[in-house]
């Protein structure tokens, strides 16, 4: 057994052309807010927690609802493409670029929908109370 067809990835999704890509999206439970600086960019308690394993085992990345952002954000004029996600615009606040949404993922990753995630070195997570 290797770690991509252990039991915690049995319902993983996966790229069909790469099965060694792939990824886990996990419900969080506990409340989460993302603060760039001092602003309130989020304040979840829907938020999803995507673990990827691809050409590495990458940090695990929040994400949260459009519904529960709490910041204005801007557009970048940026995009790139995941073979298991889709095509991410990226976002930015007070100009500068801090983060990515997945507006009309593919179809195996519907879940994701207008669910953004930020670059860890801009933002400051907070999970729980």
């Amino acid at each position: 057994m290797t770690l991509e067809t252990g039991h915690a990835f049995e319902n993983a999704i996966r790229n069909p052309d790469n099965p060694a890509h792939l990824m886990v999206i996990k419900d969080i439970s506990r409340r989460i807010r993302i603060y760039a600086g001092e602003t309130l960019v989020a304040d979840s308690t829907n938020a999803v927690r995507v673990i990827e394993a691809g050409k590495s085992i990458y940090d695990p990345v929040v994400y949260v609802p459009e519904a529960d952002l709490t910041a204005e954000l801007g557009k970048v004029e940026k995009s790139t493409h995941c073979p298991i996600k889709g095509d991410a615009s990226y976002v930015s606040l007070g100009g500068n670029e801090i983060g990515w949404v997945y507006r009309t993922p593919i179809e195996m990753a519907k879940r994701l929908t207008a669910h953004y995630a930020f670059w860890p070195d801009k933002v400051r997570v907070v999970e729980g109370e």
